[in-house]
């Protein structure tokens, strides 16, 4: 609430930059798959080879926009570095991390916490757990703003980044705790302020 209190403040001046800088809305939605309640903790690491046809509990992750309306005309793609979709307002948002904010609204709603793995859009789920073993595992907590994997290794930039991802959100789960969370939170304020791993 209070983050999302001194983020109202600074709404009107980043709607008004926004709009100013590309046409198109301010904020952004997109789905994202979340919690699995299907499975429990004490299932990590087992085998499941069920067909499972949602992996998790469906939800629209809200953003502030970042890139330009046509983004995705040629279909889903990982953003890249320079990604040149990316708008000039946008790559202070990412680099400041203020285009996470709204998705304090999905934590207050449940959809997410403050710290866990990335929430995943559906189609990549399903090209990356045909090449990742255990990637579902990802599922087994809330989404987070931030976590383990943000931190450490940044936006994904290909299969290689996501195998890295997995195994530290692996890692998160199994460890998690308020020990562990408070570090976290200390490793996001000192990315967000080095403006390091923006895309």
């Amino acid at each position: 609430l209070m983050a999302l209190a001194i983020f109202g403040l600074m709404l009107p001046l980043l709607t008004l930059i926004i709009k100013l800088d590309s046409p198109g809305p301010v904020f952004y939605s997109q789905d994202r798959v979340g919690l699995n309640r299907r499975r429990r903790r004490d299932e990590f690491g087992g085998d499941d080879r069920r067909k499972v046809i949602q992996p998790g509990r469906p939800f629209r992750v809200l953003k502030l926009r970042t890139m330009s309306t046509n983004a995705e005309v040629r279909g889903p793609q990982w953003a890249k570095k320079n990604d040149v979709r990316v708008t000039r307002v946008g790559r202070f948002l990412r680099r400041s991390r203020l285009d996470e904010v709204p998705q304090f609204i999905n934590v207050l709603r449940g959809e997410m916490s403050i710290i866990g793995p990335r929430p995943e859009r559906m189609v990549f789920i399903r090209q990356l757990e045909k090449e990742i073993p255990n990637y579902r595992d990802r599922l087994l907590v809330l989404p987070g703003i931030t976590g383990l994997a943000q931190v450490i290794n940044g936006y994904d930039n290909g299969i290689e980044s996501v195998r890295r991802k997995v195994e530290l959100d692996r890692q998160y789960i199994k460890k998690a705790g308020f020990v562990q969370d408070g570090s976290i939170l200390l490793s996001t304020v000192t990315v967000v302020l080095k403006g390091e791993g923006a895309r």
